[in-house]
Parts: structure tokens; C-alpha cells; sequence
């Protein structure tokens, strides 16, 4: 199985360029720096052409901001990357995390006895995911979750599976996390490895390039009641549609 890594930095992110050394010496595969799309750097008219509210159910409650619609459209160059290279699947990561390479190495092993290029597998940070166990190996588990977590830190995206979430996402009206969470292209096997063998290090490598850094309390407030109750017609959802 051939598997090559891809990851997403931004140019304009310094601090983090020591990062990205560290894994691509430290990863046991060939790597690639994908240059992320800057948020902030993208026009109206670009930002129109692929962020649009409300093209799916249940609605989210919140308008994008230009670092959330840059990291969907990093990812998406990422998958197209995975795609035209013709490689099997590409491991896609994010510049601002540590990778625990032990672990990965006994992930990949059951990866490559039991990975299909149409699925998508996952690398959370928390154990907090539960659904039917796919493969088992040396202290390494794959499972498909009931509900998809949130994160994109570090991901195993098949060829085919990339190509099938190009073709689901031209356009989107939420972060790409949130949009998983929706399995937008049934052509794609989503799914979670344990146990955990990242970390998010943002705050180490000069904080986050998305989110704002601070917010008014009232913001927050509000933020967090919207979110409650998208999570709930999430849930509803996904019962009425039987997952």
C-alpha cells in the first residue's frame, strides 16, 4: 500500500516551518508541504465561489470565518494532491502537531491489512468515539463511529475517498470538520483509530492561524447556546436517517 504525507502549512506562519522539519524527518514515508490557502488573503469574489450558508440540514448557525473557509479549502488541496499523485492514500496533517510515532507505526500496520481507498481514517485526540470495531492488531484499533468527531489534525485519506469528498464539497457552508460530521458523499468509509498518537501543539508554535484570539464574554455565550442546539438537530438527524 502505497501511502505518502501531506502537510498543510502556511507560508506566512514561521514559527511553525521547524515543525513541519521535525515531522517530515521523523514520518516513516515520503512527505509533502502543501501550501495552505490563507483566509485572510482571499478576495470576495474567491470566497463566494465556494462558501455559500446553508446548502445543508440541519443549518449551521454560524458564518464562517476567512481562516475557517482557508483551512476547508487547504484540506481540499490536500485530497486533490492525494488524487492526482495516483498514491493509494495520503496522510494528511496539520503544521502545528506532534505525532506519536510508536503508535502510528502499530496504527499503519492494521491500516494496511484492512484500509480501502474509498475510506477516510481518523486520528483523534480524545478517546471519546465509540461504534463497531473494523480491524484489530498490536494494541491498535479501528472502529467506525456512530458520530464523527471533530479535529483535523491528522487524517488517512484514500485515493478514492478523496476524490468522492472533492466532488461533495465545491462548495460548503461549514468548517470541514462539521462537514464530515454530515458524511456528505456515501461513497465514503469513515473511520477512527485508537489509541491516540497526536497532539495539537498550536500554543507552542505561535497559536492558533483560524480562530480569532479573543472573544467578547456575550460572543462566547451565545456561541456556545447556538452550538448546543445545532448539536442536538445533528443527533436528530442522524436518527431520523437511521445511522
Amino acid at each position: 500500500m502505497q501511502i505518502e504525507a501531506f502537510i498543510i502549512h502556511l507560508a506566512r506562519a514561521t514559527q511553525r516551518r521547524p515543525q513541519v522539519e521535525h515531522l517530515r524527518a521523523a514520518l516513516p514515508m515520503a512527505s509533502h508541504v502543501v501550501d495552505a490557502v490563507d483566509g485572510q488573503a482571499l478576495c470576495e469574489g474567491e470566497i463566494a465561489a465556494v462558501y455559500k450558508r446553508h446548502i445543508h440540514r440541519p443549518r449551521y448557525p454560524f458564518e464562517l470565518r476567512r481562516g475557517e473557509i482557508g483551512c476547508f479549502l487547504s484540506h481540499r488541496k490536500a485530497w486533490r494532491e492525494i488524487v492526482e499523485r495516483g498514491v493509494d492514500a495520503g496522510l494528511i496533517i496539520e503544521d502545528d502537531v506532534e505525532v506519536n510515532m510508536a503508535v502510528l507505526d502499530r496504527l499503519l500496520e492494521v491500516v494496511r491489512g484492512h484500509f480501502d481507498k474509498a475510506a477516510y481514517l481518523r486520528f483523534p485526540q480524545k478517546l471519546n468515539e465509540h461504534g463497531l470495531v473494523v480491524a484489530l492488531g498490536d494494541r491498535a484499533t479501528i472502529i467506525e463511529p456512530r458520530q464523527v468527531g471533530l479535529g483535523m489534525v491528522m487524517q488517512l485519506v484514500g485515493r478514492d475517498a478523496a476524490a468522492a469528498l472533492l466532488e461533495a464539497t465545491g462548495q460548503f457552508d461549514r468548517p470541514v470538520d462539521t462537514s464530515l460530521q454530515l458524511r456528505l458523499s456515501g461513497k465514503v468509509q469513515i473511520l477512527t483509530s485508537y489509541p491516540v498518537c497526536v497532539r495539537e501543539i498550536s500554543r507552542e508554535v505561535g497559536g492558533s492561524t483560524i480562530q480569532k484570539k479573543s472573544k467578547p464574554l456575550r460572543e462566547i455565550a451565545e456561541r456556545e447556546v447556538k452550538r448546543a442546539w445545532y448539536r442536538t438537530l445533528l443527533r436528530m438527524n442522524k436518527r431520523a436517517s437511521g445511522l
